[in-house]
Order: structure tokens, then C-alpha cells, then sequence
């Protein structure tokens, strides 16, 4: 499982979608406890489908609520199926109960 980390020095990451498989990223940037602990605009979703090939990708906690409080924090996700980072619009979030939504991630 890969790492998250609240330091902006440290490499991560957040380029552009990945044109070929690789493996996910040593560590992903997050939004500091302070900032997340503020409150969120959106519900704190741990999981999410890639609308091309159907995989469900869960992510840790910290990642989620970066979401939550910033939807647009984010530019790209991982696909645990494509083993590629692709674009948040390529995915919709699962609801609390499991449920696929309508909702593209980053929204």
C-alpha cells in the first residue's frame, strides 16, 4: 500500500495521467490533519470505479478526506485494474454503501 505524506517537498505522485501501466506511487500527496479536520464539501468516499473497465479502487482514509474537503485536489487517480494514474473524470464515486453513483470523482 502506498504512503501519503502532508509535505509538498517530498516526491509524490500528481502528473498527468500515465500513458502505459505502472506501479502506484511510493507516496501521494494529502492535505495536512489541520486542513482536513476543518470540514468537508463533500462526503468522505473511500471508493471509486473506473468507468472504462469497471474496477473498483479503494483508497486509505487520509486520501479520501483530501477529497472531501478539495475535490479538485486531485487531477488524476490510480486504477488498480489499468494499474495506470487516469484522469478523475474517468471515475465515479461508490456511495457509503457500496452503491456506483452518477458522480464523477473531482467533482
Amino acid at each position: 500500500m502506498a504512503g501519503v505524506t502532508d509535505d509538498r517537498n517530498v516526491p509524490h505522485a500528481q502528473g498527468p495521467p500515465d500513458e502505459t501501466p505502472v506501479p502506484q506511487a511510493e507516496t501521494y500527496l494529502v492535505l495536512s490533519e489541520a486542513e482536513r479536520a476543518r470540514g468537508f464539501v463533500r462526503p468522505v468516499r473511500r471508493s471509486y470505479q473506473h468507468r472504462s473497465c469497471g474496477t473498483v479502487t479503494t483508497m486509505g482514509q487520509a486520501l479520501a478526506e483530501t477529497y472531501a474537503v478539495n475535490p479538485g485536489f486531485y487531477g488524476s487517480t490510480y486504477c488498480c485494474g489499468c494499474s495506470m494514474h487516469r484522469a478523475v473524470d474517468e471515475f465515479v464515486w461508490l456511495n457509503v454503501t457500496g452503491e456506483i453513483t452518477s458522480e464523477p470523482v473531482g467533482s
